[in-house]
């Protein structure tokens, strides 16, 4: 008498590998994202192809699954990466807004961008940096406001307004342009509008 075996099981394939951010090793490692499907099975072996069934990512070094929103959240190297990009296109966009000459708007924009880890950042690195589309500016300091806290936000976007005051008071377009900036770190306008007051302030104080 011949016995058939049948069945229902789930078979996974990898669709995707890369690098993301693993909560439970707490750093970044390496992952494949699988897609699944059932199937109707005869002696264990997939015949008849079923619905699909969710998809996961998976860390190769601790074996844990997650969800795919988790290759959305950036790596421990982006985030470390993150500050200096960052700053760079906030600088760049304040420079923008007043004189791009200026010597002294220049020396503080280098100086920013220098002291939140961005070595060896120069002249030619400003003029490159001036000449990027809009969009990427926004996209990197739409990622550093995922990791500042509300208050490193206001001490950010306050570095970013002494490139404005190097050469003198904000003009109109200064001002205009630490706004933008503040909204892309997540503040609201009043936020922006009290730093840069306290900033103006300051400066008025020597």
């Amino acid at each position: 008498m011949l016995l058939i075996i049948l069945g229902f099981q789930n078979f996974y394939r990898t669709v995707r590998k890369g690098v993301f951010y693993c909560r439970k090793c707490g750093g970044d490692r390496q992952y494949r994202q699988r897609a699944g499907r059932r199937f109707f099975t005869v002696f264990f072996i997939p015949v008849v192809p079923l619905n699909r069934t969710g998809a996961h990512v998976q860390c190769l070094t601790c074996k844990t699954r997650y969800v795919l929103d988790v290759l959305s959240l950036p790596t421990a190297a982006q985030m470390q990466a993150a500050l200096p990009a960052g700053m760079r296109a906030a600088v760049v966009i304040m420079l923008s807004a007043g004189d791009p000459a200026s010597l002294a708007a220049r020396r503080a924009a280098l100086a920013a961008a220098a002291g939140r880890g961005a070595a060896g950042y120069a002249d030619a690195d400003l003029d490159h940096d001036r000449g990027q589309p809009g969009q990427a500016a926004r996209a990197a300091l739409n990622l550093v406001a995922r990791q500042l806290t509300p208050d490193a936000r206001e001490w950010f976007l306050a570095q970013v307004i002494q490139v404005g005051l190097a050469d003198g008071p904000l003009t109109e377009l200064e001002r205009r342009a630490a706004q933008l900036i503040a909204a892309d770190l997540g503040m609201t306008q009043a936020q922006a509008i009290g730093v840069i007051t306290m900033a103006e302030q300051g400066a008025q104080q020597g």
